[in-house]
């Protein structure tokens, strides 16, 4: 029964979920083109250092500066609609799931208080804040790495190991942040819940608690949930601190490496000059989304649990059954032999 019951909240998100998979396929196709155009400033670098300098024809560099003019308008053009549509993708999904939610929340809070009925609706604004973050169109234009990879590997192989390399290192920091901070973070969330849950019991029994002298104690126990809360997230934030500190200087020390390694391979006359500054964009470009979904973690994560604590509260209070509407009752008066005399008379008005 529990199996079936959490599968029945799940439908209900994947059903409000699937309302925008249009929408999805369009920010798809958007960023296609997008990543693609990408490309634009390592080719160019590639054109300016090979082509325009060699040849010395500003002709040639004009028009070359005109048509990346082009792309990369039609590049931000394309970022920006992005940006509207999951804007608006996630305002759909709140949109359909607010009233079952708020519904769900007092079938629940009539029976009891729970971790799910306290944090219903405040999961719902995770989940929206998620879609319409930048790190859930990085999920769209991370599939798109391999192909920045790709391009590095045709400018040298050893480059492209390179990348490769570093971009393993950075998946594997990440998915070791996650251990590390998992069993921290849920203790946190769960004495943070305690902590207000008491906090509200508090201020709905304040006049019992004074009349009774339970000030101290009912505080006491109130720091000690509150305290544990604190340690824990600390704890959290010293390992994301570290591991974000960790990441942002081996990014920084592989695109210097990615300069260092291109300018010896030109000294050796196996790549042009170029390659150097084009291996360097691509990189870059190849690192963002990952650098992205590194840095809002946090929001993922937020998402993720939203959506299971949501499932869950959706699959415990089920959908009520629908009224049977009466119609509308008539009004219809019958009186016979009615008799109506004013006060104080003895002759009858009606």
């Amino acid at each position: 029964m529990r199996v079936r019951a959490q599968h029945s909240g799940g439908l209900e998100l994947r059903a409000a979920w699937n309302q925008s998979c249009r929408l999805y396929w369009i920010v798809g196709l958007f960023s296609l083109f997008s990543n693609l155009m990408m490309l634009t400033g390592p080719i160019y670098m590639l054109q300016v250092y090979d082509r325009v300098l060699g040849s010395k024809s500003q002709e040639t560099l004009v028009a070359l500066s005109l048509l990346v003019v082009l792309l990369y308008g039609v590049m931000g053009v394309l970022d920006w609609s992005r940006g509207r549509i999951m804007t608006r993708v996630g305002a759909r999904f709140q949109n359909a799931l607010d009233e079952r939610v708020f519904a769900a929340v007092l079938q629940r809070s009539a029976k009891g208080t729970d971790f799910q009925s306290q944090t219903g609706l405040r999961n719902i604004e995770a989940i929206r804040r998620f879609v319409a973050a930048p790190v859930f169109l990085a999920c769209f234009d991370l599939p798109w790495a391999p192909i920045f990879l790709i391009g590095i590997f045709i400018l040298h192989p050893m480059l492209g190991w390179l990348a490769v390399a570093g971009v393993l290192v950075l998946v594997t920091l990440t998915c070791l942040n996650q251990w590390f901070i998992y069993q921290s973070q849920s203790a946190a969330g769960v004495l943070r819940f305690q902590a207000s849950e008491i906090s509200d019991q508090v201020r709905d029994e304040a006049e019992m608690i004074c009349a009774l002298g339970m000030q101290e104690s009912v505080r006491q126990r109130w720091l000690k949930e509150r305290k544990g809360a604190l340690d824990h997230q600390a704890r959290t934030n010293d390992v994301t601190g570290g591991f974000s500190s960790l990441t942002k200087t081996l990014r920084l020390f592989l695109q210097s490496a990615m300069l260092g390694l291109g300018a010896y391979l030109v000294l050796e006359n196996q790549m042009t000059a170029g390659g150097i500054i084009a291996g360097s964009i691509l990189l870059g470009r190849a690192l963002v989304p990952v650098e992205t979904i590194l840095n809002q973690w946090e929001v993922i994560q937020s998402a993720k649990a939203g959506w299971c604590d949501v499932g869950v509260l959706l699959s415990g209070a089920p959908v009520a059954p629908r009224r049977i509407e009466l119609p509308c009752p008539n009004a219809h008066l019958e009186a016979r032999s009615l008799t109506f005399v004013r006060s104080g008379e003895k002759i009858a008005a009606l």
